[in-house]
């Protein structure tokens, strides 16, 4: 008579381990989703604070900027701030200056770090780590000792107040990039190379026709990186250039600066529009920017 019983007892244990959980599986993947996009948006909000408050500072009046407490949303929006801060300097023309600093950098950059990477890379001559080793070593000297002996030559060689000093060692490689364009060409497998030159290809076709297509990751970052340093490159032009109207951008935001006073309002305008470029660089390369780095760091 206990037989029964103990099988009702049996399976209403079993149905009651079988139970649905409160929430479903796909429930909570989309609650882990929704909190991750929650976060991610209050971050982001976060990291905003310094683009938003200059955006606000650019459209107040002059006596708005240091009211306490202070306001987001000024009373009255001044678009006109914009329009004062490209008349009183002529900041289209410091824009145009950069572009071309940009350009010529970007170039200059392109054409000698892929040859001195695949010389270190792929080619085998006396000396080559021991040049290796130096070209690290230049790294570690810090930019600020090399501006007088810069200067000095470049002076001898009649180069100040000339975009050249700003260009031409552009054109000799950046130690960084000749290092990542290096590590990246190594694990590139070197039966490529012997393949292409069965099919008949020189060292330039192999280097332009077979390696340059595969070093997509490393180029992008080579570009980006010239862009920004170069577009936000403040000291060296500084110091080489002495014309008004040769300045770029960053000298000629120096300019809303004065002695006694800085006018905040025009300032921000100014400074906002002149990193649109970088933003919109950042918007269109970020997926290959990213890609690139982790590629590069894991190959390398």
């Amino acid at each position: 008579m206990t037989q029964p019983a103990t099988v009702n007892a049996a399976q209403t244990k079993t149905v009651s381990t079988h139970k649905e959980p409160l929430l479903s599986r796909r429930t909570r993947h989309w609650l882990g989703h929704g909190a991750a996009y929650i976060f991610m948006i209050a971050l982001a909000l976060v990291f905003m604070i310094p683009l938003l408050w200059m955006l606000s500072t650019s459209l107040k009046a002059r006596w708005e900027v240091f009211a306490w407490p202070p306001q987001w949303i000024p009373a009255t929006i001044h678009w006109e701030n914009y329009v004062e801060a490209f008349t009183r300097y002529p900041m289209g023309r410091f824009m145009l200056n950069s572009v071309i600093l940009v350009a010529a950098n970007i170039v200059g950059e392109l054409f000698a770090v892929p040859l001195v990477a695949y010389g270190f890379a792929r080619l085998r001559f006396p000396g080559k780590n021991a040049l290796f080793l130096i070209m690290l070593g230049t790294m570690m000297i810090p930019g600020h000792i090399k501006l007088i002996p810069l200067f000095t030559i470049y002076n001898r060689l009649g180069w100040i107040d000339t975009y050249l000093p700003l260009i031409v060692p552009a054109f000799f490689g950046s130690p960084f990039f000749i290092f990542l364009m290096v590590q990246y060409m190594k694990t590139i497998p070197r039966d490529l190379d012997d393949a292409a030159r069965i099919d008949g290809a020189g060292t330039w076709g192999i280097l332009y026709r077979v390696l340059l297509p595969l070093c997509i990751p490393p180029l992008t970052i080579i570009v980006v990186f010239t862009f920004l340093w170069t577009w936000n490159e403040f000291l060296h032009p500084l110091i080489f250039l002495n014309s008004f109207e040769l300045f770029p951008v960053q000298v000629g935001l120096a300019l809303f600066k004065g002695r006694y006073s800085v006018e905040w309002n025009l300032f921000m305008a100014a400074t906002l529009i002149s990193i649109i470029p970088i933003l919109i660089l950042y918007f269109f390369s970020q997926k290959q920017l990213i890609g690139g780095i982790a590629s590069v760091g894991l190959k390398g």
